[in-house]
């Protein structure tokens, strides 16, 4: 898993070093992409994020890269942390029998009514928690994305441009 991860971040940074745009434009649509991708309105983060590149004329390449930071064995626990996040900061506090009424859900099959109304019921006082906690959270890893994608990208051009022109790197002492 590793590996995938690693290979999936070569390809992406490769990516964002090939796009035409300033390094602040291309900086700056990653992090929408990493907001959308980290947003509450999961199922439709591709969409999103090509809305606004398009309604702010980013760059859709590192939108989309953006967006697909969020890698699926993250998804789990970014969203329970941050819908967690939600009920602290908005003093919502979940039944005590939380867990048990879960698990009981899970073991029946999920194809019966009973277990949708059963879970919807169960997850409703974690509907605005959830939504604030992940707004909070993809707006933070959003500027966090664009203050590490800025120099990345701008020190991973310089050398590529170096590469090109065959210039020798300067020497360390």
């Amino acid at each position: 898993m590793i590996h995938v991860t690693r290979a999936l971040l070569r390809k992406w940074i490769a990516a964002l070093l090939h796009i035409h745009d300033s390094p602040q434009r291309t900086a700056a649509a990653f992090a929408v992409g990493v907001f959308w991708g980290f947003s509450p309105f999961f199922g439709l983060h591709t969409v999103l994020g090509l809305v606004c590149a398009f309604v702010f004329r980013l760059n859709r390449v590192a939108v989309v890269v953006g967006v697909y930071v969020n890698l699926p064995w993250i998804i789990a626990p970014y969203y329970t942390v941050a819908a967690l996040a939600g009920a602290t900061v908005l003093g919502v506090h979940l039944p005590a029998d939380f867990a048990f009424r879960l698990e009981q859900l899970v073991a029946g099959s999920m194809f019966s009514h009973a277990f949708w109304t059963g879970l919807f019921g169960l997850m409703r006082p974690l509907f605005w928690p959830y939504h604030v906690g992940s707004l909070v959270g993809a707006a933070l890893l959003a500027a966090l994305g664009y203050l590490l994608a800025l120099p990345a990208i701008v020190a991973g051009r310089t050398h590529i441009h170096l590469r090109a022109h065959a210039v020798a790197p300067p020497e360390s002492h």
